[in-house]
């Protein structure tokens, strides 16, 4: 497996609206878009500083991994997420060093990247995900 570089960090936010000033007019972020997953129940805002991305993730509806997240933790950091060249070939490798694949087959995520998360407990504690642009 090959990481390309940080993808993005993604940020749990309660509200896009409150949330979503810091980043585009006082960092002066260029705003990318705004983008529903809606199978994983998320709604994605996306800024990006040309070495990687900020998303800030809103939950859709009650009982979507965002939103329970924020009930647990609140605000802030949910993931980061780095870009591989294969994402098939990087599952295969981790699962091989017996790393906690959430899953076998990749889904696809915002601005269409395949992707996969690593559960936290192989990583020291950080959701990290993988992904490989189309």
């Amino acid at each position: 497996m090959k990481i390309l570089g940080i993808e993005h960090i993604g940020i749990a936010v309660k509200d896009l609206d409150t949330n979503a000033p810091f980043w585009r007019h006082v960092l002066k972020i260029s705003h990318k878009g705004t983008e529903a997953v809606a199978h994983e129940g998320v709604t994605t805002d996306i800024y990006d500083t040309g070495n990687g991305k900020i998303e800030l993730l809103k939950s859709m509806d009650s009982g979507s991994v965002i939103e329970k997240f924020l009930e647990k933790r609140g605000e802030g950091i949910h993931h980061v997420c780095f870009e591989v060249d294969d994402i098939y070939k990087a599952i295969i490798e981790l699962k091989e060093l017996n790393i906690d694949v959430i899953s076998d087959r990749p889904t696809v995520g915002a601005e269409g990247y395949k992707v996969v998360f690593i559960h936290p407990k192989s990583t020291g504690g950080v959701l990290v995900e993988l992904a490989q642009k189309n």
